[in-house]
Parts: structure tokens; C-alpha cells; sequence
């Protein structure tokens, strides 16, 4: 069990295998020399798995990859980075290319950018394999599959072949665990590794990353703003802020016992299941005799399948309702259906059996020409505010886009209402004549929601809207959330795989697994009381920011996944 006291003695005694000593690093720009880290001192060492914590800017990524040397080029770094006692810092050229891979090696966040999708992840893992070894390529296959085979990775040998986008997100985290272990590394540097995955498939590659530390010994420095996470993995936590480290202590010690004001801010923003609950103390549906908006019966989308492949069917005979007022919560995994669901609501995705009705409008007999005029009546919030705004854009005229298309405004009309989404969604009105990446992750969310408020509409639909986002910060967007749709009354359809956070929102949850709604209700009760076996895994797979709770939920996990 992570956190005892016989694996933190074993710690105690076990020999070191990282250690930073007063670390600090500049980042020089035009505007002169920016300070990123500043007097860092922690160690790690062999079986332990050391949590560096922190916002976005908090310093924790340019720590820890400083384990591997890697550095930007407009980076300048002072102090002592010891693996096995090489400084890092200093190694250059062929010590550093033979450093990597083989003593260290590094679990990236994002799988797909990792890897090249142009080869298979089998010659992926070869080329760190060979680069260290002088080995055949039949050799270097055979170490590429059993690393396949060591992360869980069904029928390696077959798969080995495949191409990245063969794989789905969790298989391919799979995929860059199993390349960062092929050389059996002492440290592996884990950066958000389980951000954007479902819980369920985030509670797997988290007791992969166990058995790795339990079977071989190695040391694992995890980063992540997930409290969750760090409760369910941690022997031991630092705690970052502004370049410097501000608290540190095992993980039992800092759950319970946090002792600066920094640390139990950040325990302070995690959402919780059944705290502020949006449906505490309800005991029916609120709104359910307000005009429905949106109405499904027997809903269904199918994908055809390409060249000769099959068709996939993503949504699979749903019926729902979502009232006008109301914030219905939809939770799954990845590939239940729920974001086709939303985007079928908008108009984006053609349905193919069933009926949606959408505002009276019935989508079976979509035609653009005739559902325009309904669009401005309906909002949408993306979940990657950076990727769906136009980067050629100032964020003035992103927010400004839905008013271009659907109001005759002049141009001193148009910037004093973006001024005043700017200022509702608690964004300076000077904001507008930046461009989208000079603004914050979170300031870029507000800016989505502004967008999508734009034009007053009777229907908003939230797709992952706070995934990838800092606690502190969720929960200030989350906050924003309620307010403006208090104010304003909308209703929303709430897409999401994190249940804590649908249940501070959603009054009305349902729960989709492969297209099927499996169960529907309040979300005090579906969350508290789930009926079906799937939403007990799902509530049973979310981790929360307490080690000992967690220890028991995973007992929960072994135990369903074993009937």
C-alpha cells in the first residue's frame, strides 16, 4: 500500500538516485531575464515516488526536467542536478544522449504529441532500444514487446505493428510508459501523466506506475496539479509555488496536516463528491414542468466505417430531456457517446435513427438553411479553448464572431458588448486587444464562455470545459459557471468525465457507456446510490485528496473488477 510506514522506511534506507541542490533557473527575454526557479532542493530516491505539486508557472515542469537535461534554449540554469552523481546540468553532447533513456527517462502528457504517427510504436520503442544497445532489430523487438506486455498492453505482438492512432488515449499513455521503461531507467520523470484521462483509465496507468515502483525498484517523480492523483500515488509531496518550493512532507503527513496557507488553498479548491452538491437536499427534478429543450427518443448516431472497415455506432438508442433553466450533468469515458451528443444537439453531427428535438426543431430533417436562425440561440464552450480559438485572431474578435454572423452591429456597438462578456466573465475589457496565447489557460476558458454567452442563448453546451485546468483554477471558472447561469438562467448540458466536478454543477446527471444511457437521475442520488455496476466503478476509480480514503477505494476497484 502506498504511504506505509514499511515502504517509507524502505525509502528511508534505499540509496539516492536524484538530488537538486539550490536549482535556479532564468528564462531570458526581450523584456530581460524572467525567474522561473529559484533555490530548489529536493532528492528522490530508488522505490520512491516523490509528487512535485503546483499551478501552471509553478516551476514544477522545469524542475524536474532538468533530471534529463533538457532545458529551452532561452534558458539559463544555476545549481546542481546529481543522477547517480553526474551533473546533469554540466553533461553535454554523447554523455547526455547516453544518459537519457537509460538512467533516466521521461513519461510525456500528451501521448499523441509524443509520438509520431507516421511509425509504429514498435519502431518508436526499437529507436531508444538501439540507440543504447548495439542489438539486432529482431532483439530490439522482442525487449520493444515484452515492455508492451509489462504495461498491459493486450496481444503485444501484434500490436507492436500498430500505429499510434490505433490505440486509444489510455493505450497509448500505455505506449510512452512502455518506451520510457524498454531500457529499465532508475528514474522515470512523469509529467501529468493521467491529465486528460478518464478516471477509470487514469486509476489504471496510476497502479501501473505502483507495480513499476513494487517490481523493479524504481524511483518515479510524478507532476501534476491533481491532489487526487497525488493522494492515490504519493509517498511524498512538494508543494511548488512561483518558482519555490513552500511545503514538504509524506503524503499521510501533508493531506492531514498541511501546514502553509499555499497548500491548503490548493486542498481547498479539489472538488468533492456530495460537497456543495447542486442537488443537495432535492428530492424531486428541479425545472421539470419548465418547456423542454432538448429531447431525445431512441437516439442514435453511426459512424460508417472507411475502406472496407466497419461503422462504429457512437450513440446507441438514448432518450433524455433537458429542461429550459436546468444544467443536465452527461459523464462517461472516452467513447461513450457523450460529446456526439452534444454535438448532434448543435447541429454539428448528422443523427441516423431516433428523434432529437432541439428547441422544436427536429434534427432528423436537419438542414442547415433552415436550423441557422436557431444557432444563436444555442452556445458552445469547447474543451480546448487554445485550439478552438483562431490564433490569427486578438481575443476580442474570437468573442466577437458569433455577433458577426448573427447581429448588424457597428463597430462601437460591437466592442462595447464584447467589452462587457469580457467583464462578465470577470476578464478586464483590455483583454480583447490581446491575442489568444498571452492569455492564462483559465483566462482563455473565461474567454470560450464569453464567446459562447455572446448571444444570449437559451442552451449552452460545455464540452470538458475544465479538464485540463490548474484545481484553484477549475474551481474559480466552475464558480463562474453557477453565477452567470444563476444570473442569466440558461440551461446547459454539462459533458464530463470528472463526476465531482458535474455534481457541484448538474442537478440532473446521466451515465453513458458505449452509446447506452444506463442510469439517470438526481445527481445526489446517482452519485451518492449508483444502481448500476458501471457508475460504481466510475465513482470507485475517482481518486480523492485523502491517502487513506484512496487506499480503500482501490481495495473497492480490485474488488469489482474481480466479480
Amino acid at each position: 500500500m502506498t504511504n506505509s510506514p514499511i515502504l517509507n522506511s524502505e525509502a528511508a534506507a534505499a540509496p539516492e538516485v536524484l538530488r537538486i541542490e539550490d536549482l535556479n533557473i532564468d528564462f531570458v527575454t526581450d523584456a530581460g531575464a524572467v525567474p522561473a526557479v529559484r533555490g530548489v532542493d529536493l532528492s528522490v530516491k530508488a522505490g520512491e515516488i516523490l509528487a512535485i505539486v503546483g499551478e501552471s508557472g509553478s516551476g514544477k515542469s522545469v524542475t524536474a526536467r532538468t533530471a534529463l537535461g533538457i532545458l529551452a534554449e532561452n534558458g539559463a540554469s544555476r545549481g546542481g542536478v546529481y543522477l547517480n552523481g553526474k551533473n546533469m546540468l554540466t553533461l553535454r553532447g554523447h554523455e547526455l544522449r547516453a544518459t537519457r533513456g537509460r538512467d533516466v527517462a521521461m513519461v510525456f502528457q500528451e501521448p499523441s504529441t509524443a509520438l509520431n504517427p507516421v511509425y509504429t510504436v514498435g519502431w518508436q520503442i526499437m529507436e531508444g532500444i538501439r540507440a543504447h544497445n548495439k542489438i539486432s532489430k529482431k532483439d530490439a523487438k522482442a525487449r520493444a514487446i515484452e515492455a508492451m506486455r509489462q504495461v498491459g498492453i493486450p496481444d503485444p505482438e501484434a500490436r507492436v505493428d500498430y500505429y499510434p492512432h490505433q490505440f486509444s488515449g489510455g493505450q497509448k499513455q500505455r505506449v510512452v510508459i512502455a518506451a520510457a521503461l524498454a531500457l529499465k531507467p532508475e528514474l522515470i520523470v512523469a509529467d501529468e501523466p493521467t491529465t486528460a484521462l478518464d478516471v477509470t483509465v487514469q486509476a489504471e496507468i496510476l497502479q501501473l506506475l505502483r507495480d513499476l515502483r513494487d517490481e523493479l525498484g524504481t524511483a518515479i517523480v510524478i507532476i501534476t496539479h491533481n491532489m487526487g492523483v497525488v493522494a492515490d500515488i504519493a509517498d511524498r509531496v512538494i508543494v511548488m509555488n512561483q518558482g519555490q518550493i513552500v511545503e514538504q512532507a509524506p503524503a499521510i503527513e501533508l493531506f492531514e496536516s498541511p501546514q502553509e496557507d499555499y497548500t491548503k488553498s490548493l486542498l481547498a479548491a479539489v472538488p468533492h463528491l456530495g460537497r456543495e452538491s447542486a442537488s443537495a437536499g432535492l428530492v424531486e427534478r428541479p425545472n421539470q414542468d419548465a418547456p423542454v429543450l432538448v429531447e431525445a427518443q431512441g437516439l442514435k448516431v453511426h459512424f460508417p466505417g472507411r475502406m472496407g472497415a466497419a461503422g462504429f455506432t457512437a450513440v446507441n438508442e438514448v432518450d433524455l430531456k433537458i429542461h429550459a433553466g436546468e444544467v443536465y450533468g452527461l459523464v462517461g469515458e472516452s467513447g461513450s457517446g457523450k460529446t456526439t451528443i452534444g454535438r448532434s444537439i448543435a447541429g454539428l453531427n448528422r443523427i441516423t435513427g431516433g428523434s432529437l428535438k432541439v428547441l422544436g426543431y427536429e434534427m432528423a430533417q436537419f438542414k442547415e438553411r433552415t436550423f441557422k436562425p436557431l444557432r444563436e440561440q444555442i452556445g458552445f464552450v469547447f474543451q480546448d479553448p487554445a485550439a478552438s480559438f483562431n490564433p490569427h485572431l486578438t481575443v476580442g474578435e474570437c468573442v466577437a464572431e458569433p455577433l458577426q454572423v448573427h447581429r448588424d452591429l457597428n463597430p462601437v456597438q460591437n466592442r462595447a458588448k464584447v467589452g462587457e462578456l469580457l467583464e462578465a466573465v470577470q476578464l478586464p475589457a483590455g483583454f480583447a486587444n490581446r491575442y489568444p496565447h498571452e492569455l492564462s489557460g483559465g483566462q482563455r476558458q473565461r474567454a470560450s464562455l464569453a464567446r459562447a454567452l455572446a448571444l444570449d442563448p437559451k442552451l449552452l453546451i460545455a464540452d470538458e470545459p475544465t479538464s485540463a485546468l490548474d484545481v484553484s483554477v477549475q474551481a474559480k471558472v466552475l464558480e463562474l459557471f453557477r453565477e452567470l447561469q444563476a444570473e442569466l438562467g440558461f440551461a446547459a448540458l454539462f459533458v464530463s468525465h470528472d463526476l465531482a466536478v458535474v455534481d457541484q454543477l448538474a442537478t440532473w446527471v446521466g451515465v453513458l457507456f458505449r452509446g447506452q444511457l444506463l442510469e439517470e437521475g438526481l445527481g445526489s442520488k446517482v452519485l451518492a446510490n449508483p444502481q448500476h455496476e458501471y457508475t460504481q466503478r466510475l465513482i470507485a476509480s475517482l481518486p480523492v485528496p485523502d491517502p487513506r480514503e484512496q487506499a480503500q477505494r482501490r481495495k473497492l476497484i480490485e474488488q469489482l473488477n474481480a466479480s
